[in-house]
């Protein structure tokens, strides 16, 4: 009674077989000169489109695009340097602020205007914010 039935030690044997089949299957594919073959050229490509690359950056560094391309990035880090860029940031933050502010000081006054229009007028001389 401790031996397994002759079916179920042939399933266990086949299962094991399954096993090594496909471990040999996968060995002998990624053992192919085909396979082989393609990871070379895969290589070869990467390594070609690599130093094209790298030689068209370089090609381009010193054409007169790039060089003018770096002296516009150069004139731009000076000017976050310097603060420059910043002033002009906030002056145009501000100028934006300014002309929605004004706007809705409008707005604001239209829409005061009907709803006051019983009320006696604020004296002249009154601050008004």
């Amino acid at each position: 009674m401790d031996e397994l039935p002759h079916s179920e030690e042939n399933l266990a044997e086949e299962f094991r077989q399954l096993g090594r089949n496909l471990v040999e299957a996968l060995r002998s594919a990624w053992d192919r000169p085909e396979r082989q073959k393609l990871r070379d050229e895969l290589e070869a490509g990467l390594a070609e489109a690599a130093a094209t690359l790298k030689s068209e950056a370089e090609n381009f560094k010193h054409s007169p695009t790039g060089q003018q391309l770096r002296s516009e990035l150069d004139d731009l880090r000076q000017r976050i340097n310097s603060g420059e860029a910043e002033q002009v940031a906030r002056q145009e933050i501000l100028n934006a602020l300014r002309l929605v502010n004004a706007e809705l000081e409008k707005a604001a006054g239209r829409w005061k205007a009907p709803a006051e229009a019983g009320k006696p007028e604020p004296p002249s001389g009154a601050d008004q914010a």
